[in-house]
């Protein structure tokens, strides 16, 4: 019996190595591909949201403030007058704000770069709320289909994360 089951193990560990590719180091110098997930984003259905950053609600602005410093994050907008400040490293952008939600939130402004410039080609958000609209996802308020300019809304995902839409012009 044991010898059966030695058998086995060692026919198994021989097929399975036979049908692996080459697992051996890569070198510095070899060129690697990204990988394929056969994922496609059909153009119509792509909603241009514009920049992205994490909304977090701090305790203390300024305690905050210095820690994102030290992590390498340099203030883009905002002011500890205003209780909330945009701070930016390389692409990444966190906002912090004190007192002004609860829990944190995952943001986007159609219309801007991760540096506050306007975009030439985004998707209005009145078009995006088109869009979750019929999909089945509610905004957690509406706003007027006919209106121009900045606005904004939030929505959740389906664990409760708040996703807030904000369009600046």
């Amino acid at each position: 019996m044991k010898l059966s089951v030695i058998i086995f193990v060692l026919c198994s560990s021989l097929l399975f190595l036979s049908n692996t590719h080459d697992i051996s180091p890569v070198s510095k110098n070899t060129e690697t591909k990204p990988l394929n997930n056969n994922f496609e984003v059909k153009e119509a259905d792509q909603l241009l949201l514009g920049a992205f950053s994490v909304s977090l609600s701090v305790k203390d602005l300024g305690v905050s403030k210095v820690f994102y410093e030290n992590l390498g994050f340099a203030i883009l907008g905002g002011s500890m007058e205003a209780k909330y400040l945009i701070m930016k490293n390389e692409s990444a952008l966190i906002g912090l704000f004190q007192g002004m939600f609860e829990g944190n939130i995952l943001t986007f402004n159609p219309g801007w770069d991760e540096n506050g410039k306007n975009l030439e080609n985004f998707t209005d958000i009145r078009e995006i709320q088109n869009q979750l609209l019929k999909k089945g996802t509610i905004p957690s308020s509406q706003i007027e289909a006919k209106t121009s300019g900045p606005a904004s809304i939030i929505i959740s995902d389906p664990d409760g994360n708040k996703i807030f839409l904000d369009q600046h012009r």
